[in-house]
């Protein structure tokens, strides 16, 4: 991504310390916690598997789906929604407050080893098993990624004959007449102008500093102020305005694989295999159409989590 998770969706640490002391201070339906200290144990009630999220509508819902596929295979479950950035979540799921988080095993990776810089999903995966917690584990991961992209408008994949098949390389001959919108730090890094210049060959006709993935280059592509941009894969816009994301067969923007994050003591076999379950079938397009749902329909992230699980068949 332009910028890690931890940082690009969500507040500083500092605010993040404040709404986990909040959340677990009883603001969440799902705590009756009195403590004062964000980070300090608080042992959930015996068998009870706690779900928590970070403070951002996706997380909030992958939530959602980890706590219903649970609570189908007769696990007792509560939330810890919306608690803040990753700072404070690994540290609460590393000393057991919380038993499953949803994670991005790139953005994860990224926090544990900043200078990690692996070649593949697995090795990713392995690379971050190796820095974890010792009582802590990663599940399977999902197909479904939230990540950096090289996305065109509506108008310009009409013009050019892009459509989702199509690969960020396609854009060799004609990314000279395209104005690129990102963050100003996409200038200058490798998952950025560099690398699309180094690994795919482009050179845009100009670059138009914008925000990351957010609300300022959303509204860029869509006027066509920039005909592409670097937008998340699972932003609404995208279905909204009819935005074509383009492949990265090089994998370029690495990977963001939704993975559970497990406090391992606390999940039983059952719960292991009920998430991996959900794993299985959680790719991209359904991400994004829930998230769709979530955020531009204002439907209860609920509601959506256990109508994706029951067409899926794991309700």
């Amino acid at each position: 991504m332009a910028l890690p998770l931890s940082t690009s969706r969500t507040a500083s640490a500092a605010l993040a310390a404040a709404l986990a002391c909040a959340v677990l201070a009883g603001c969440s339906s799902s705590s009756k916690s009195s403590s004062s200290n964000p980070l300090a144990p608080t042992a959930a009630a015996s068998g009870t598997v706690v779900v928590g999220s970070n403070n951002f509508a996706e997380s909030i819902l992958l939530g959602d789906i980890y706590g219903e596929a649970l609570k189908a295979k007769g696990l007792k479950v509560s939330y810890k929604p919306n608690i803040g950035t990753r700072e404070t979540t690994y540290g609460l799921i590393k000393n057991g407050s919380l038993t499953v988080m949803p994670e991005y095993n790139g953005a994860l990776l990224a926090y544990l080893e900043p200078s990690a810089n692996p070649a593949t999903e697995a090795a990713t995966d392995a690379e971050i098993n190796a820095k974890l917690a010792s009582q802590l584990t990663l599940l399977q991961p999902a197909a479904a990624q939230d990540k950096d992209s090289v996305t065109v408008n509506a108008a310009t994949a009409s013009k050019y004959n892009l459509t989702a098949n199509s690969s960020i390389a396609d854009l060799g001959k004609i990314a000279p007449d395209l104005v690129m919108g990102a963050s100003p730090e996409f200038q200058t890094r490798q998952q950025g102008l560099v690398g699309l210049k180094s690994v795919y060959g482009l050179t845009f006709k100009s670059f138009k500093a914008l925000d990351a993935g957010g609300p300022l280059t959303e509204a860029a592509l869509s006027k066509n102020d920039v005909q592409a941009a670097d937008i998340f894969t699972t932003d609404p816009t995208i279905t909204q305005d009819k935005f074509v994301v383009l492949q990265d067969p090089k994998n370029l923007f690495g990977f963001e694989n939704v993975v559970p994050l497990v406090y391992k003591s606390g999940l039983p076999q059952a719960g292991v295999d009920a998430l991996n379950a959900v794993s299985a079938k959680l790719d991209t397009a359904s991400l994004l159409a829930m998230d769709t749902q979530v955020q531009s329909q204002s439907k209860d992230p609920l509601t959506v989590a256990q109508a994706w699980l029951k067409s899926v068949g794991l309700s």
